[in-house]
């Protein structure tokens, strides 16, 4: 071979190399619309009609539209592009976004567990899950109601069709969560491409009805807006913040498909698509307050309207599959949440299941699943419509935008090492804007804003009731145990009688003698010739390497203390994580081993450090929690649970 065609080859190479890498990153940016982009895509179906129907009773002059217009616009620029895109992104906890994630981020940057970052991570995921069970009803919903703009069948779409249509669809969806999404999820990126295609169409379309929406770019219409509506224009923003829902996506998706995919999806192709449909349906709409001369302008559906009668069919059909995909891409987001929750002790065990074999982001939460749909169901019956429901949506996610702010202030300020003059520059505008939105949204408490709190608060309960339970379930614990090393020390000195094997004692804490230890050595009188404490801890980042997963100690020859450590995003498998103890020199015969567990029965105290109220709904948590046994994937055939009763 010549060096002319050693070089060609060689290029010929590259050239395939670089073309597999630009192949995987259009793969992935694509794949980015069809679960980040979902929420936030499919606003256009509910949010600019929402604003304008708050303006009702009012006289809506060709200004007003050209606020709202403006005001949507600069809401997309300045809290989805210049907060998360360009800022939030870049917070990252190891390539992993959201509001958990941030939190463990935040913690790490301080140096210590601080009562104040724990609550902000609570209340961040508690309103997380009251996004994730008002997007699918909103969504549907808005999706269904296009049936009334079909005039064939307009008449016969009441309020209770819709309802009825919308609840079937929904329990449909939580129906097949059990199925994984592995093979549909391949069709969710090429879906939401034709989805966000068809309203950059529409809306470019509509462009003509009247060029001079494109003044809506111009800031000052926007302020204009809210400075001469006063009360009225605060209520609009709040609506117009509809259309940012969805943004958290960006940032707590941010693992699944990087950041840089992510942005450039939204750079260059979601954001022109939404801008031009809200152009297009502000178009629309000056275009019909012309032709009305005067007259208030009726409730109309801009979205589907700006469609010809022949197509309208159609586009419900995809807005309801577009629909589906937004609420599927939120309720693998509360799997996820839960599952990040569940690691870093803010809730119980719960049966994880996974759905797919390569992806590990596939998982299935029945519990959640089940309280994901009963709660969906019901703000669907509830609230009827989606205009009503708009109501409720943006004070969750508002909420936890603020909380999101709160956290990146603490890792742009300890983390970073930013001055506070810098830091204030970056974050002050984050937060004033994010209070404003939070202020508007919560004009509407009375008028649906009390659901988003509601669940809120339940879920928040939830959670301090599990956290403060544990704690001082573990403080007690504590108190009443024996210290490891001198159980160690006591052993030794005293003739115990052997058994050959290996005994594996869980317990949560490396340093006190589990209580599954000592129950064995009080009832059976017998010690292992091997014994084992192991402990699960859980780092504050997503994942952890398996050279820096397992820690060995050597207690005594009789006690080995292992400490297996397991990011917040992962999933605990003991098997495999003793393989690579015995890669490590802890040598012992699996079929010779038995795992011990204490299963501790709790009972209220008479003086507890908790309300009697609290204390009842900790043990009704601890009795649902799913058994060490499932969640650890423990071989069924080598558990002995030793039991006890504890008070708290």
């Amino acid at each position: 071979m010549t060096t002319h065609d050693s070089l060609e080859a060689g290029a010929a190479v590259q050239s395939k190399a670089h073309g597999g890498a630009g192949m995987r990153y259009g793969a992935l940016v694509v794949g980015s619309l069809g679960v980040v982009f979902g929420d936030i895509g499919t606003s256009p179906l509910y949010a600019f009609r929402s604003a304008l129907n708050t303006m009702q009773g009012e006289t809506l002059r060709r200004a007003d539209i050209l606020g709202v217009v403006s005001l949507a616009l600069w809401a997309l620029i300045m809290v989805v592009t210049v907060k998360y895109v360009l800022f939030l992104m870049r917070a990252d906890n190891r390539g992993e976004g959201g509001v958990l994630s941030l939190t463990a981020l935040a913690q790490r940057a301080l140096g210590q567990r601080t009562t104040f970052v724990f609550i902000l991570g609570l209340i961040g995921a508690a309103l997380f899950y009251g996004d994730a069970m008002i997007t699918p009803a909103i969504s549907v919903l808005s999706a269904i109601e296009g049936l009334r703009t079909i005039p064939a069948i307009r008449h016969d779409v009441t309020t209770d069709v819709v309802m009825l249509i919308s609840i079937v669809i929904l329990f449909a969806l939580f129906f097949v969560q059990s199925r994984g999404t592995a093979r549909v999820g391949a069709f969710f990126g090429p879906v939401m491409l034709v989805w966000f295609a068809v309203i950059l169409i529409m809306g470019a379309f509509h462009l003509l009805d009247d060029p001079g929406v494109l003044f809506g770019f111009n800031p000052i219409f926007g302020l204009e807006f809210l400075g001469r509506h006063g009360f009225v224009g605060f209520l609009v923003l709040g609506s117009v913040f509809l259309t940012v829902t969805g943004a958290e996506a960006l940032y707590a998706d941010m693992g699944h498909f990087g950041r840089w995919p992510i942005q450039s999806a939204w750079l260059f192709f979601a954001l022109p698509c939404l801008a031009a449909n809200y152009l297009g349906q502000g178009a629309e709409a000056l275009h019909a307050l012309a032709r009305a001369h005067g007259r208030p302008l009726p409730d109309i559906d801009w979205f589907f309207t700006m469609a010809p009668d022949t197509f309208r069919a159609p586009l419900v059909v995809l807005a309801t599959i577009a629909t589906i995909i937004a609420s599927q891409a939120v309720i693998t987001g509360a799997y996820s949440l839960s599952q990040q929750a569940m690691q870093l002790g803010f809730l119980p065990r719960m049966d994880v299941r996974r759905t797919s074999e390569t992806q590990t982001g596939q998982i299935f939460l029945p519990q959640i699943n089940n309280m994901l749909l009963v709660g969906v169901l019901m703000l669907v019956v509830v609230f009827k419509t989606s205009d009503s429901l708009s109501h409720a949506y943006g004070l969750a996610v508002t909420g936890t935008m603020l909380v999101t702010t709160c956290l990146a202030y603490i890792v742009v300020r300890h983390m970073w090492k930013w001055g506070p003059f810098r830091t204030a520059i970056l974050i002050g505008p984050l937060v004033v804007m994010d209070l404003t939105f939070l202020s508007a949204n919560a004009l509407k408490i009375l008028s649906g804003g009390w659901a988003p709190v509601l669940i809120g608060l339940a879920l928040m309960t939830v959670m301090l009731t599990w956290t403060r339970g544990t704690r001082l379930l573990y403080d007690k614990t504590r108190r009443e145990s024996v210290a490891l090393k001198d159980m160690a020390e006591i052993l030794r000195s005293r003739a115990r009688y052997r058994v050959p094997g290996t005994a594996v004692f869980l317990t949560s804490d490396p340093d006190i003698a589990p209580v599954a230890l000592m129950h064995n050595l009080k009832h059976n009188k017998v010690l292992h010739e091997k014994n084992v404490i192991l402990t699960i801890a859980t780092a504050e980042t997503p994942r952890v390497r398996d050279e820096d997963r397992i820690g060995i100690e050597q207690i005594s020859p009789d006690f080995t203390k292992v400490i297996l450590t397991y990011g917040f995003m992962e999933s605990p498998d003991l098997p495999r994580a003793l393989m690579l103890c015995r890669k490590q020199g802890l040598k012992f015969d699996i079929m010779s081993t038995s795992f011990f567990l204490g299963r501790r029965s709790v009972v209220p105290a008479v003086r507890s450090g908790m309300p009697l109220w609290q204390d009842k709904l900790f043990i009704f948590l601890m009795k649902n929690a799913t058994n060490p046994t499932d969640f650890f994937k423990i071989p069924p055939g080598r558990v002995v649970e030793m039991g006890a009763q504890v008070t708290v």
